[in-house]
C-alpha cells in the first residue's frame, strides 16, 4: 500500500500480512510434505488402530433444536465399537432439552443432562467431563455433523503418542449459498487449514477447533479442564495444555461438517469474541511465556501479539487518512489514499497463492473445492478488515474485563441450513 512520506511503521501494515502469509504456505508445505503426503489414508478410510479404548462424545447444546438430532444421529453412525454420548442442554429457551430426552429415550447410550441456568459452554463442558465414563473425550458443537470415521482418525493419535493432550480436528463449512458463506469455505481451507498446519511445524497450536476437539481427560484433569470466565473456552485450554508440555495435534482426516454465521452482524460477533477470547489468554499468561520451558509458545504467542499490533497501525492509518481531508498534517503523518494499488495486487495474489496450496492439501477432503476459487479474490476486502476492526474493539474489552466474571452462552448466528 503506498503511503507516500508517512513512517516506516505504516509500512507494517503492507509487509505483515505478506511475511504471514509466506510464512504459513512454507511451513504448511513442510508438514505437508513430511507428514500428510506421505500418508495416502483418505478420511474416506478407516485407519486401522492397534487399540480401540471407548470414547465419550460431549455435545454442550444452548437453543440448538434444529440442529441437535442431527448432531447425535451422526455420532450415533460412528464407525467406532464403543462410545457414549453425553449431551449438555445449558438452559435452552427452544426446544432442544425436549429433543434431547426424546433422543435419550430411544438410545441406551445417549444420555442428557439439563441446566436450570444458564452455565456457558465452559461448564457444559466441564460437567460432561466429569460424568463421562471414559477417559478420551471428543467434544463437538451442537450444529456438527462428524464423519463416521472422524473419531478413528482422531484417537490415532492418542493410542500412538502418550503425550497427546488433545486433538483438533478439520471443520468444513456446510452453508454455502451467500457471499460470506462461499469466501468462508474458502477462508477454512487456506487460512485456517494452512495455519494449524504451520503452528505444528512452529511446534505449538494457537488452538484447537472448538467445534470439534478431542481430548485426553488425564491432561484435563491436570490442568483443571475448561475455566468458566474465558470468553473462548478453547483457546484458553490449548494454551494451558501446551504450557504444561502436553501436545495438541492437527488431524485433517477428521472431517466435519459446521454452520457458519452468513450475515455481517453475526460474522462480526463471532470474530469479536475469537479475538478478544485470544487476547484474554495472552493476559492471562504472558507471565508464564517468559520461561525457558515455555519456549515452543513463543512463536505463537509473538504472532498474536504482532497481528494485534498490525490492527492497531491499521486503524492509525485509517484515521490519519480521515484527519487528513479536514486538517493539515505533518508531511510525514499524511496518508494520501487507503486505496491499495500495486501492493494490494501482490497481496491479492498472496491470497490465491495460499489457497491454490491449500487445494492440494483440502482437496483430498473436500471434492470440488477448486470451484470457490474464484471466491478468495473477495478474502481481503472482507475479511482482514473485519479482523482489523474486531481485534482493536477486543483489545480493551480484552484487557478491563473483570477476571472471575462468568462467560455464558448467547445464541450465534448459524446462517442459513442447507438442504437436508
Amino acid at each position: 500500500m503506498d503511503f507516500g512520506h508517512t513512517s516506516a511503521i505504516f509500512d507494517f501494515a503492507y509487509y505483515y500480512p505478506l511475511f504471514m502469509g509466506y510464512l504459513w504456505i512454507i511451513a504448511a508445505l513442510v508438514y505437508y510434505f513430511h507428514w500428510e503426503r506421505k500418508d495416502r489414508f483418505s478420511y474416506e478410510q478407516m485407519p486401522r488402530l492397534k487399540d480401540q479404548p471407548p470414547v465419550s462424545f460431549i455435545v454442550p447444546c444452548h437453543n440448538e433444536g434444529d440442529n441437535c438430532r442431527e448432531t447425535i444421529d451422526s455420532l450415533l453412525r460412528q464407525n467406532y465399537p464403543e462410545f457414549e454420548i453425553i449431551a449438555i442442554n445449558d438452559c435452552s429457551s427452544d426446544d432442544t432439552g425436549a429433543v434431547l430426552d426424546d433422543i435419550q429415550q430411544n438410545c441406551e447410550n445417549v444420555r442428557v443432562i439439563h441446566f436450570a441456568a444458564n452455565q456457558g459452554k465452559g461448564m457444559g463442558l466441564r460437567m460432561g467431563a466429569l460424568t463421562a465414563r471414559h477417559e478420551f473425550l471428543v467434544c463437538l458443537d451442537g450444529d456438527a455433523l462428524l464423519h463416521p470415521n472422524a473419531t478413528l482418525w482422531l484417537m490415532r493419535h492418542f493410542v500412538s503418542g502418550p503425550r497427546v493432550g488433545a486433538v483438533t480436528g478439520n471443520p468444513r463449512v456446510r452453508n454455502r449459498t451467500t457471499l460470506l458463506g462461499k469466501i468462508q469455505v474458502c477462508e477454512f481451507s487456506s487460512i485456517i487449514g494452512l495455519i494449524k498446519r504451520a503452528q505444528r511445524i512452529y511446534g505449538r497450536v494457537f488452538t484447537v477447533s472448538g467445534v470439534v476437539s478431542a481430548f485426553r481427560k488425564t491432561a484435563l484433569h491436570h490442568v483443571g479442564y475448561w475455566n468458566l470466565d474465558m470468553v473462548t473456552e478453547d483457546i484458553d485450554v490449548s494454551w494451558r495444555l501446551q504450557l504444561n508440555h502436553w501436545d495438541i495435534r492437527y488431524e485433517p482426516r477428521a472431517v466435519c461438517w459446521i454452520l457458519m454465521p452468513e450475515k455481517l452482524i453475526g460474522l462480526w460477533r463471532q470474530r469479536l469474541r475469537w479475538s478478544q477470547g485470544g487476547l484474554e489468554v495472552l493476559r492471562r499468561y504472558w507471565r508464564l511465556l517468559f520461561k525457558w520451558r515455555s519456549r515452543r509458545m513463543w512463536l505463537v504467542s509473538f504472532e498474536l501479539m504482532l497481528s494485534t499490533f498490525w490492527a492497531h497501525v491499521m486503524g492509525a492509518i485509517l484515521l490519519l487518512w480521515i484527519a487528513g481531508k479536514f486538517l493539515p498534517l505533518p508531511e510525514t503523518m499524511q496518508v494520501p489514499t487507503v486505496i491499495p494499488g500495486w501492493a494490494g495486487v501482490i497481496l491479492g495474489f498472496t491470497c490465491l497463492l495460499q489457497f491454490a496450496v491449500s487445494l492440494t492439501m483440502d482437496g483430498r477432503y473436500e471434492p470440488r473445492l477448486g470451484r470457490f476459487y474464484y471466491w478468495m479474490i473477495w478474502y481481503p476486502m472482507i475479511y482482514w478488515v473485519i479482523q482489523a476492526a474486531t481485534t482493536i474493539v477486543a483489545f480493551p474489552r480484552a484487557m478491563f474485563r473483570l477476571r472471575g466474571r462468568r462467560a455464558i452462552w448467547t445464541s450465534p448466528d448459524r446462517g442459513l441450513r442447507p438442504p437436508s
